[in-house]
C-alpha cells in the first residue's frame, strides 16, 4: 500500500486569494524599503564620521576649518533626505561642534547653536541613538561654550547631560573622555583621572581606527595635565 504523501509546506500563489497575495506581496516591499533605508543610513553615518575622524585628525588650520564647512554641508542634505533618522542628526551636530571648534571666535556661536539644535532634534527622536552620543555631544557643547550673556554656556546643564550619556554607554571611550574633560575643566582632578583612565582602556571601535588613535592621544594629553596638577 502506497503511504500518503504530506502536503507540500512551500507556498503557492495559487492556493492564496488575490486579496492576500497582495497583501504578502506589499509587505515583502515594506519590509525590503525599510532595509535599504536603514543601509543607506548606515552607510553615512559611516562616511561622515570616516570624513570627520579625517579632517579632525590630519588637518589643521584654514584646510580644516574648510574641510568641516564641507562636511557640515554633507550632513545637512543627509539629514533633509532623512529627517528622522536620528544618527544623522547627531553627526549633522558633531561636525556643526567641530566646525565651530575650528573656527573660534563670536563668529564661531551661530555654528555652535545650529550644531546644539541638530543634537536636540537628535535627543528628540531617539536619545539612545549611537550609544547616547547626542546626549555626550551636547553637554559637551554646554561646558565648552561661553556662558550668558554671550553663548548658553552651562556647567550644571553639561554635568547632567554627561552623567546621562554614561547611563547609556558606560564603557565608552568618548562619554568617559568629555566628562573627564569636564571635570579637569571645574579641576575636579582625581575624577577626571579615573574618567580618562577608563576612556583609555575602552574597546576598540571597528571602522573607526583613526578616530580612536586620535582620541588616545588627546586621552594622554589630558592626563599629562592632570598629572602636572596633582604634583
Amino acid at each position: 500500500m502506497q503511504a500518503a504523501v504530506s502536503p507540500s509546506p512551500v507556498f503557492s500563489y495559487r492556493r492564496l486569494s488575490p486579496t492576500r497575495l497582495a497583501y504578502l506581496l506589499c509587505a515583502c516591499a515594506a519590509l525590503f524599503g525599510a532595509t535599504a533605508h536603514a543601509s543607506e543610513i548606515d552607510d553615512q553615518v559611516a562616511a561622515l564620521q570616516t570624513r570627520w575622524a579625517e579632517i579632525n585628525y590630519q588637518l589643521t588650520g584654514d584646510a580644516q576649518e574648510r574641510g568641516f564647512a564641507e562636511l557640515s554641508a554633507t550632513a545637512d542634505a543627509a539629514v533633509q533626505a532623512h529627517p528622522d533618522a536620528a544618527p544623522l542628526w547627531i553627526w549633522s551636530g558633531i561636525v556643526k561642534s567641530s566646525y565651530a571648534g575650528a573656527k573660534g571666535g563670536l563668529g564661531a556661536l551661530s555654528i555652535a547653536k545650529a550644531a546644539k539644535h541638530n543634537l536636540e532634534k537628535a535627543i528628540e527622536i531617539d536619545q539612545s541613538a549611537l550609544h547616547g552620543s547626542a546626549l555626550t555631544s551636547l553637554g559637551t557643547l554646554y561646558f565648552k561654550v561661553p556662558g550668558w550673556p554671550v553663548g548658553f554656556g552651562d556647567r550644571d546643564k553639561a554635568r547632567e547631560l554627561l552623567q546621562k550619556a554614561l547611563t547609556l554607554n558606560p564603557d565608552g571611550i568618548d562619554p568617559n573622555y568629555f566628562y573627564g574633560l569636564f571635570l579637569l575643566d571645574q579641576k575636579q582632578y582625581a575624577l577626571a583621572q579615573t574618567a580618562l583612565e577608563k576612556a583609555r582602556r575602552a574597546p576598540s571601535r571597528p571602522g573607526r581606527e583613526l578616530a580612536d588613535r586620535g582620541r588616545h592621544a588627546e586621552i594622554e594629553l589630558a592626563l599629562a595635565q592632570i598629572r602636572k596638577k596633582l604634583e
